[in-house]
């Protein structure tokens, strides 16, 4: 590899596609038909206009927030080359999530508990994006602390346990994550195997955007990967019960969202059934909640029992 090529890397990872671009033209010269410089220079021309408009951005939040939504916007541009190269996207995203975390360490003294949470989720999102696994995992864990029971904090964190491969973190994690709201992960930032594989399975059964967020606990259950489980606390299985009763209701009428309200109802279930087993209540009650999947739906009922 050139010299020239090289160093058109080493920009791109620094946060400048507009040098790393007049470089890899001049490599082109030589290699007209080196697919990657061209992969590369198509990479610089999408990012190029992005960090111009974010130097117009004087909000430190609002430019992190616009490289991270335009990374997603990337993986959607990605989709449509026709092939792409390891090397220049591991320079690309170690430019881009350095920027935006250059934006969100700027908001390191936010004392506002909600913004401060959202700031500490982001840095340590793009810590876990440059591969500082275990310095992402202490940024969201204090996200968390400060904010619980956010369902995109706790995903994000899960996906780091995963990535340090501490596997059974993870799977908890990741099922209370989707317990307390499916549709506040962005299954766009997350990536360890052991999600993305089950969104994989997931979605070659025909799931996506929204209803592909809720079937992914129900498969996750049923898959074995959300396996691991903690003890209820009262006020905990009074509120399952409660968010049951609700959905029940709401599923019965006709005007309802099926398609997001039946995997919902059936991850509610799973819940139930799970706390009824671990405090040995009577069989009857794990076997009338049973009866409601099955009811629910037949395909589920006969892959949760066999």
């Amino acid at each position: 590899m050139s010299d020239e090529i090289l160093q058109a890397y080493s920009l791109i990872r620094s946060g400048n596609p507009a040098k790393a671009k007049l470089l890899l033209n001049g490599a082109l010269v030589y290699e007209l038909e080196n697919q990657e410089i061209l992969f590369a220079i198509d990479c610089c021309n999408f990012w190029i206009d992005v960090v111009e408009r974010c130097g117009g951005i004087k909000d430190a939040f609002e430019r992190g927030e616009t490289y991270c939504n335009e990374w997603k916007n990337f993986l959607v541009f990605l989709k449509r080359e026709k092939k792409t190269f390891d090397r220049t996207l591991f320079a690309v995203k170690t430019g881009v999530f350095s920027l935006a975390l250059a934006c969100y360490n700027e908001l390191a003294g936010e004392r506002d508990p909600a913004q401060k949470a959202e700031v500490l989720r982001k840095t340590g999102l793009c810590y876990k994006k440059l591969g500082s696994y275990e310095t992402a995992r202490n940024c969201l864990a204090d996200a968390n602390s400060v904010k619980p029971e956010t369902a995109a904090i706790i995903a994000e964190l899960a996906d780091c346990y995963a990535l340090c491969a501490e596997e059974r973190h993870a799977k908890v994690l990741f099922r209370e994550a989707f317990y307390v709201d499916p549709q506040k992960i962005d299954p766009a930032f997350l990536d360890s195997e052991l999600i993305n594989c089950l969104m994989r399975n997931v979605q070659d059964r025909g799931y996506s955007g929204a209803a592909l967020m809720e079937w992914i606990p129900v498969y996750g259950q049923l898959y074995g990967v959300f396996t691991v489980k903690r003890k209820l606390r009262p006020t905990e299985i009074a509120r399952l019960k409660q968010e049951i009763y609700a959905k029940e209701n709401e599923i019965k009428d006709p005007s309802c969202q099926t398609e997001l309200l039946t995997p919902r109802l059936i991850n509610l279930y799973f819940w139930l059934v799970d706390y009824y087993l671990s405090t040995n209540e009577d069989v009857s009650k794990v076997n009338e909640i049973v009866t409601r999947i099955k009811i629910l739906d037949t395909e589920i009922y006969e892959l949760y029992v066999k």
